[in-house]
Order: C-alpha cells, then sequence, then structure tokens
C-alpha cells in the first residue's frame, strides 16, 4: 500500500526515514529489493541507536546501503536557534521552509524534563490569546518533523515526557500526529509507556480517533465555561462548542491509566469570576479530571490581561472546594518569549524585513 509514494520522488530530495512506521519501513526495504524483516533493523537503527546516516545502519548489506542512499535519508534537522531562559527552560527553533519556522521548548524541572512539540507550521484556529494563530496556517508537519523535535535536540536521551502543546492543533493533524504517537509508543520505536505523552487540544475532529486509537494523556482547552465567552477567545468553538466535546469524553474510561485535564488560561477581569467557578464546577460534573489554571504570558498588542496570583489562588481554591481538582501552573520561560508562537514570530519577521 505505500509503494507508490516511493516512485513518485522527487529526483531534487531524498524521502526521510526519520517519522516512518515499521509498516512504511519495511516497505522501503522490499523496494530496493530487501526482505520485509529489514523494515526492523531500519527501526532499530533509526529510533533506538539514533543513526544520522544510512551507512551506520551496519547489519544491512553494503550494496543495499547504498541503493537505500540514492533515494533516502535519515532525515535528522538540528535546530536552527535555541535561546535559554534563566530557569532552565530552553526554547529550541527548527526551520520549516520557505522562510518558515517552528518552536519546540524543553522544561526541565527536578524530576522531569518535558519536551513541548509542535504539530504544525502555524495554525488555523486563530485563538484570541495566541502568537501562532497570527501566523496563519502554513502547513501541517509530518511525523518525521515532530521525531526530529524529539530526536535532535541535545537533550533528548533526557527526556521523561512529551507534551503537544506547542504551535499547531494536533488533531488537525491527525494522520501525522498518530503516526508519531505510534513510533513513540511502539516497541519497535521509542518503546515508552503512554503515560509519558500528553495531547493538547481545542477539541477537533480528530478527538474520537485518538481516543480510540491511543492511550495517551489528554489536554483540553477550555478557558471559559460559556458558550459566547469562549467563542470571542476560541472560534473553533461555534464548529465544536464544548458541551460537545465534553460528550464524546464522557464516554471514556479516564479514570486509571489515562488522565483528562483542562488548560484554563486566566484572564483579568474576563474569565476568573465566582460565576465562572461554579459554571466550571458544573460543566466538569462526573469527568474525572484536573484543571490546570495557567498565568497569561502578554502578547503584543492584545487587550487581554494577566490575574494577580490572589486572585487564581482564589479560583483554585474555590474550584477545589466545589470537588474539582485545580492547580497552577507554574510559570516557565517568560524571558524567552515564553507565549506559543512568539519566537518564530520574531524570527519570521526578522527574515521578512530583510527580503
Amino acid at each position: 500500500m505505500y509503494y507508490l509514494c516511493f516512485k513518485m520522488i522527487d529526483t531534487n530530495h531524498k524521502t526521510k526515514l526519520l517519522g516512518m512506521t515499521l509498516a512504511q519501513l519495511k516497505a522501503v526495504a522490499e523496494s530496493v529489493g530487501l526482505r520485509s524483516f529489514s523494515g526492523g533493523q531500519m527501526a532499530d537503527w533509526l529510533y533506538k541507536k539514533r543513526v544520522t546516516s544510512i551507512d551506520q545502519m551496519t547489519n544491512i548489506p553494503a550494496a543495499k546501503r547504498a541503493a537505500l542512499d540514492e533515494s533516502f535519508e535519515v532525515g535528522i534537522e538540528p535546530p536552527i536557534d535555541s535561546v535559554k531562559s534563566v530557569d532552565g527552560t530552553i526554547k529550541y527553533l527548527f526551520g520549516a521552509g520557505e522562510g518558515k519556522s517552528i518552536e519546540s521548548v524543553y522544561i526541565p524541572t527536578e524530576s522531569r524534563a518535558t519536551l513541548c512539540v509542535s504539530s504544525q507550521v502555524g495554525c488555523k484556529m486563530h485563538c484570541l490569546f495566541c502568537m501562532t494563530g497570527r501566523q496563519g496556517f502554513n502547513g501541517n508537519l509530518t511525523s518525521g518533523d515532530i521525531i526530529n523535535q524529539i530526536q535532535s535536540i541535545p537533550e533528548s536521551e533526557q527526556l521523561t515526557n512529551v507534551v503537544f502543546m506547542g504551535m499547531g492543533e494536533p488533531l488537525d493533524n491527525t494522520d501525522e500526529l498518530m503516526k508519531a504517537l505510534e513510533i513513540l509508543t511502539s516497541s519497535y520505536g521509542f518503546g515508552w509507556s503512554s503515560k509519558r505523552i500528553t495531547v493538547s487540544t481545542i477539541g477537533a475532529k480528530g478527538l474520537k480517533r485518538f481516543l480510540d486509537e491511543s492511550e495517551c494523556h489528554l489536554a483540553i482547552s477550555l478557558h471559559s465555561p460559556f458558550h459566547e465567552e469562549r467563542l470571542s477567545l476560541m472560534p473553533v468553538e461555534e464548529a465544536f462548542p464544548i458541551e460537545d466535546v465534553l460528550s464524546v469524553i464522557r464516554q471514556y474510561d479516564f479514570s486509571h491509566q489515562r488522565r483528562v485535564s483542562f488548560e484554563y488560561i486566566m484572564f483579568s477581569g474576563l474569565n476568573d469570576s465566582s460565576r465562572h467557578v461554579t459554571a466550571l464546577a458544573h460543566l466538569l460534573q462526573g469527568i474525572p479530571c484536573r484543571v490546570n489554571l495557567i498565568r497569561f504570558h502578554a502578547i503584543p498588542d492584545s487587550e487581554l490581561k494577566s490575574c494577580d496570583l490572589f486572585t487564581m489562588e482564589h479560583f483554585r481554591d474555590s474550584l477545589n472546594a466545589k470537588g474539582v481538582v485545580a492547580t497552577i501552573r507554574a510559570s516557565r520561560g517568560e524571558d524567552i518569549f515564553a507565549a506559543c508562537g512568539m519566537l518564530s514570530t520574531l524570527k519570521n519577521n526578522q527574515k521578512s524585513d530583510k527580503s
């Protein structure tokens, strides 16, 4: 089922092996006259030994490596830039073609080393509080682009967790997301537990498929329990109302391995009142979950304002008193363009100014 894509290789570019599933790698092996089991050998070299060239795959005959090298490459691409925060957070910038770029953020703590990865170049969702949405949509990342963010940074071997909370909407790129998750969790790939991975979404059309085919944790961007208010912040509320998203979630068991959480950015004077607490507790009733309260990182030319800590603590305590587990997420990396999309927007604008 994969062979046609190999016959249509651009003669000026090689096809990247990184990001291919075992089934795809077996098809690659057969396309150069190898037996299909060599696809497993390639997977081992790519995802366990983490080679950077086909020539390093030494248990594949030299002649076949040469044949592979004619049309394929491993495809590891290092970051083009990085900036480090005083708190140890590192934001990495990766090239994404034609003057575009994407971001990943490495977040170390005493007990964890988390990488926040992107799934798209820009975003279609146009959330009012997100810098990435202002870039517009410039394309989906491939599973190889996603895995490259994880595998090419210096801290790759130290990672304990990956979160799909970077640029783009993961469930608007479901096919490539699911391939990346397969590679991360399969025995032929990274072999990670699903509990090490969280996918954050506004609740797009791929939600049910993700829940059916994956045991990874789920995070829903909520930000208001009221339809009109959420719509003013997130236009996607029109197509995917939070009530509909929650009706899908209620069909699944979140009491054991898989966890669902709700992301709630707090904006001063907008979604931080006692009526929001009451409505939020009612909305989430019966769902075993956690609400992560997040301080808004200001973005240019936005009227939205951050909440003060006292208001956030009161909101948290009020939710907990109503039986909803709520925590305040620690802000990280604010001195290095912490808001999603800010660094890539800056770099893209600099490139435009020079052209």
